[in-house]
């Protein structure tokens, strides 16, 4: 090499990782995610979905003039409710499961028994569309509904009367809920932009608290605690402090358009360190569905659908979430669970319920304590009990029931138009015993005749009926004399029964002639 060049480098760069276009899941996301979805389609609008507090957790659908129940198992539709008169706009289930109401646009608001699904109240007084029912969660007796009128009504169901109403809304009611603490308190939230909470125990009308949401409110819910709630208006949900007089803790505006549902669900028992923990789920006319940690303030899980959403719903199990939408599809989403967590979900299934709770030995109750008097027909005997079962009812033939009301002669035609020949043997048997199997047979008329005829002739032979059959029918022939002379059909009858009673005589003659036989020679095998 030459003394005068010089080497050059040039430094390099080092090549820069493409960033991955799907970010990495968090462990949340992947729960949400594991939801495997499937569509519910050929329904209207979906304004209101809810679901049964009690297993297998049901739940009901409200589209168009229509009520639909669905298996939370199979997302097959079990039941339909249509006697609606307008538009259903929300419905909610009883704390125990038993009764279910539902409000439409005609002001009406209807209780049914959820199993059968018959209508038991009507509770009609507000004068403008209802858009919000509820059953208190501690409260099995009253009732809340509030609507278009901006009137909020405490009901008696038992008595299909309004035990309080509660004037303070300038605008359209359109939601509410009860406190999981207090049977007493709830709160409304209307379109005036206010929501208020209501003790049912102060009858001035006058609302607890109240605060501003700033925009009309579409959905507000308590928090598990019952001291806090999640309001839903325009494209925010915000949270309030009720202990400390209604102070916003949080404003949440992750929507792009208007929040039109909220609901509270919980975490399964198997994720871990935030299991069992609860999150607050939203939904909106942008077609996202968000998942917000409130013990944190962030949002831990989105999810985009194709349609504007209308409400949500989040079995208490954790294994079901439905989705309501405009277009008139549901989507509903299940979580496969391990045997050991469904044990542990029916633990905790309540709502208001924090923590798991360890389970505890159901205690015993003795004969001294009035609970011992007042137990259910589901109460399972102990091994000491005496059972008093109840006797089966029996479903009698129509012979019998005949018997019963002592029409004999219509009983032997019944019976003997069975074609049942133990049937009939019975009913001879218990004629004779009340002294009427001949009274019958003389009252009856040709055709019937006809058909004890062919009775007679086709078992009068036979061994085990002949003792009574061959003596019955020495004394048809007797009776019915006349009217068998008169009528070509019963001597026809005659003759062939006469025919049979030959052949069996002519049988029994050559038994006895082949017993003649064999009686000697087995009198000398025996020697």
């Amino acid at each position: 090499m030459e003394e005068g060049k010089v080497e050059r480098r040039f430094k390099v760069k080092p090549k820069l990782k493409s960033k991955s276009r799907n970010p990495k899941q968090t462990p949340e996301s992947k729960y949400w995610s594991s939801f495997k979805t499937r569509q519910i389609p050929n329904l209207i609008s979906v304004p209101s979905l809810t679901f049964s507090p009690t297993p297998p957790h049901s739940f009901a659908a409200a589209h168009s003039a229509t009520l639909t129940l669905f298996s939370s198992q199979t997302l097959s539709p079990t039941a339909t409710i249509s006697s609606f008169s307008d538009a259903v706009s929300c419905s909610s289930f009883r704390s125990d499961a038993l009764l279910l109401a539902a409000s439409d646009l005609s002001g009406l608001v209807q209780v049914f028994d959820a199993k059968s699904r018959t209508p038991l109240r009507r509770l009609r007084s507000h004068t403008r569309p209802v858009r919000f029912v509820h059953f208190p969660i501690l409260d099995k007796l009253h009732l809340i509904s509030a609507g278009d009128d901006a009137l909020v009504k405490f009901w008696d169901v038992a008595e299909e009367a309004s035990v309080a109403e509660f004037i303070g809304h300038k605008d359209y009611v359109r939601c509410g809920d009860s406190s999981p603490v207090n049977s007493d308190v709830f709160i409304t939230g209307s379109y005036d932009h206010v929501v208020k909470l209501w003790d049912v125990r102060v009858r001035d009308s006058k609302s607890s608290v109240q605060v501003n949401h700033g925009a009309p409110v579409e959905d507000a819910v308590f928090l598990p605690s019952g001291g806090m709630v999640a309001t839903a208006g325009g494209n925010s949900v915000k949270l309030w402090d009720l202990i400390g007089g209604g102070r916003l803790l949080f404003s949440m505006e992750s929507h792009n358009k208007t929040v039109t549902s909220l609901c509270v669900g919980r975490i399964g028992n198997d994720f871990g360190e935030e299991s069992n923990q609860f999150r607050i789920m939203s939904v909106g006319l942008d077609g996202y569905l968000k998942v917000f940690d409130y013990g944190s303030f962030k949002v831990t899980h989105s999810m985009r659908f194709p349609a504007p959403l209308l409400s949500v719903g989040y079995s208490p199990d954790c294994s079901t979430r439905v989705i309501g939408t405009s277009n008139g599809v549901i989507y509903a989403s299940k979580r496969k669970m391990k045997e050991s967590e469904k044990e542990k979900e029916i633990e905790s299934s309540s709502f208001w319920r924090v923590a798991p709770v360890e389970r505890t030995e159901k205690s015993v109750l003795r004969p001294s304590h009035f609970r011992y008097f007042h137990r259910g027909q589901g109460e399972k005997p102990s091994a000491g009990d005496y059972l008093v079962l109840k006797p089966k009812k029996v479903k009698l033939a129509e012979h019998d029931k005949l018997l019963n009301k002592f029409e004999h002669a219509e009983a032997l035609v019944s019976v003997l138009e069975s074609k049942n020949p133990e049937n009939v043997l019975a009913v001879m048997e218990e004629l004779v015993a009340r002294k009427k199997l001949l009274k019958c047979v003389s009252n009856l008329g040709v055709e019937k005749l006809e058909l004890l005829m062919v009775f007679l002739h086709k078992y009068c032979t036979m061994p085990r009926y002949s003792s009574l059959l061959m003596g019955l029918t020495k004394k048809v022939l007797e009776m019915r004399a006349d009217d068998i002379r008169a009528s070509q059909a019963l001597k026809s009858h005659v003759r062939n029964l006469k025919r049979s009673v030959e052949e069996e005589i002519r049988v029994q003659q050559s038994l006895q002639e082949i017993q003649g036989i064999i009686s000697p020679l087995l009198k000398i095998a025996g020697r």
